[in-house]
């Protein structure tokens, strides 16, 4: 039990002794007190006046009385307005401090017994990973982690969406214009190779469009389709997914190809397997650079099947309703939402239908408490929806859904190379990211005692730590933009500004262990100063801060706690005397342990983001 839960626990008992009123622990406030005042941690007791039937000041101090005689850790206190200030003795503080560095688990819980699941990335297989789906991956990942460490069995899945219009119109386009071409013939790494034929099917399509609006049958329907305030130019904007369904030749074929792939043609089918072979071997080399994987894979060419026959299911028991043109539908009027389609007229099905199989395959599969879709806020109505429809369909996992739903990520204009002028590659990204603190490191000079691979790999832990940390550190529900260069930045709210922390106290690592310097006199300190009570008091909170981030699906909690620990340190580092001005052999012992535990929580913190600590910078 840390020093939070010893108060709360003490401070709910003073109220039932004091005033006989039994309070949960849990819902006494108890926070570090502001730097404009003197004591540790304060207790909010305004919520104790009622029962207590005193003032705000009169009901704190004899809280802090009953405290103070109870409670051996709490050295003393003071009263501010309602707020109750307690101070904790220095033998807390260095039982605490010797006991951490000792604890490899340090922040982290006991298996609980209860499994999670959290789906992330979840590709098309028509082009390659772009910075949405970094954002994605990086939040996934890092939930995953923090999952683990409270406790859970984390199951880490992703359902790659490898069916479908968008999969048909890669591989029509390269049928049609293709001549053979490969990723190995062209040099093209093999994911992109593939989007290279979506983009240019969109182009032809728009083309196509472009011509066809030129024609009587256009200006027929223009004439018979138009609202009387559309002007042509508005009418042709918004009538171009008709087009492409009814009209466009290159629609038709794609309807045609997909009708053929849910028919089983075998030549479409093997034209699926290659090209989809090539998006995954681009997939795999990605997801190696970012550092994560996956524990289990699903394919929508596989659920897709299972979710029309919990349609059919669904429909022979009234949860859905069929219209005279033979599509399915949902009515979720009720609910504040609206009607939805899950099989279409021709029998094709849509990316709800799909997901009604995935969610009772997994759930088959897996046996999870909790399932964790991270998804872009974009789709935050299908998520509505889908939840509401399994519930409505009786799924025992129903009430354990959650989206994880998270705001766009935008670079600045003209900042990197982008595909169809929005989409920025995740390839180019971390590419950009380790050449930027290539550059950087040039000016420092600090690696020089490194081999080849090691400086490389050194560079590479910081550029994909700069990328990590500037996506992570944000809300996820809040929209950011990611600029790569401010991203490297030695100085502010970055990753290598962590990392450089760490890279101090590594310093002293191995000066601790080159000089056989005794730390085990560090417990005979006895003048605390404030910048190491900062210390002690931020990495006392860790496990806390893990515990909620896992509760609200927040990295961004354990970034924020990994950036002020730095920060609290770099002040500790250029206010006191560490190692060789030390005012005493106590001192200096103390205030090695005390970088040692900064630095292990550090790396335990951005361990959970996925960053790792470089050696030097």
């Amino acid at each position: 039990m840390n020093i939070v839960s010893t108060l709360q626990n003490a401070v709910a008992q003073a109220v039932e002794q004091l005033y006989g009123e039994a309070t949960d622990p849990a819902k006494v406030l108890v926070n570090p007190t502001p730097p404009d005042f003197t004591g540790d941690y304060s207790v909010v007791i305004f919520p104790f006046v009622k029962v207590a039937k005193k003032s705000p000041d009169a009901a704190a101090a004899e809280i802090g009385e009953y405290l103070a005689k109870n409670i051996p850790e709490i050295k003393g206190f003071n009263i501010v307005k309602g707020f109750l200030n307690l101070k904790i003795s220095d033998v807390y503080w260095l039982g605490f401090l010797q006991a951490l560095v000792q604890d490899s688990a340090y922040g982290r819980l006991p298996k609980n017994g209860k499994k999670v699941m959290v789906e992330f990335s979840s590709p098309n297989t028509n082009k390659p990973l772009h910075l949405g789906h970094i954002r994605n991956i990086l939040l996934g990942w890092s939930c995953s982690n923090i999952l683990e460490a409270v406790g859970y069995e984390v199951v880490k899945t992703q359902i790659i969406n490898d069916r479908g219009v968008a999969i048909c119109k890669s591989m029509l386009s390269w049928r049609k214009f293709g001549a053979g071409k490969t990723p190995e013939s062209t040099g093209i790494k093999s994911d992109h190779f593939v989007g290279d034929w979506y983009v240019l099917f969109e182009q032809k399509t728009k083309a196509e469009y472009e011509i066809w609006q030129q024609s009587a049958e256009a200006k027929s329907v223009f004439e018979s389709k138009r609202k009387p305030e559309q002007s042509e130019k508005d009418f042709f904007k918004d009538f171009k997914n008709k087009w492409f369904n009814e009209y466009s030749t290159l629609g038709a074929e794609v309807r045609e190809m997909l009708l053929k792939w849910e028919s089983h043609d075998p030549e479409t089918l093997a034209l699926w397997k290659k090209m989809n072979g090539w998006v995954y071997a681009g997939f795999d080399k990605s997801y190696n650079d970012l550092g994560v994987s996956f524990d289990k894979l699903y394919y929508e060419s596989d659920t897709y099947v299972l979710g029309k026959d919990i349609v059919e299911d669904g429909l022979a028991k009234g949860v859905f309703f069929k219209k005279e043109d033979g599509s399915i539908w949902l009515d979720l009027t009720d609910a504040g939402l609206d009607q939805k389609v899950v099989v279409r007229a021709d029998g094709t099905s849509l990316y709800i239908t799909q997901d009604l199989g995935t969610a009772r395959m997994r759930h088959h599969d897996l046996g999870c408490e909790r399932y964790v879709y991270v998804v872009a806020d974009e789709q935050n109505y299908h998520f509505q929806v889908l939840f509401e429809t399994l519930k409505r369909l009786g799924e025992p996992y129903a009430a354990g859904l959650h989206h994880l739903s998270y705001g766009l990520v935008e670079l600045p204009t003209g900042r990197m190379k982008t595909r169809e002028g929005t989409v920025v590659d995740a390839d180019d990204l971390i590419e950009e990211v380790i050449r930027i603190a290539t550059e950087q490191s040039k000016d420092r000079g600090e690696a020089e005692t490194l081999t080849e691979a090691e400086k490389q790999d050194n560079l590479r832990r910081v550029g994909m730590g700069a990328l990590k940390f500037f996506i992570v550190k944000v809300h996820p529900k809040k929209k950011m933009i990611f600029n790569p260069e401010e991203s490297v930045d030695l100085q502010g709210q970055t990753g290598p500004y962590i990392q450089y922390s760490y890279v101090r106290i590594n310093k002293f690592m191995h000066l601790i262990e080159k000089e056989s310097i005794d730390l085990s006199i560090a417990s005979q300190y006895t003048s605390i100063q404030p910048q190491e009570k900062d210390l002690l008091v931020a990495i006392n909170d860790y496990p806390n801060v893990v515990q909620k981030a896992a509760e609200e699906y927040d990295p961004s909690l354990v970034a924020n706690f990994s950036y002020d620990l730095a920060k609290k340190y770099h002040r500790f580092y250029h206010d006191l005397s560490i190692y060789h001005r030390a005012e005493t052999h106590e001192t200096r012992a103390f205030r090695l342990t005390l970088s040692l535990a900064v630095g292990q929580v550090l790396k335990s913190s951005m361990g959970l983001l996925g960053i790792e600590m470089p050696e030097v910078m």
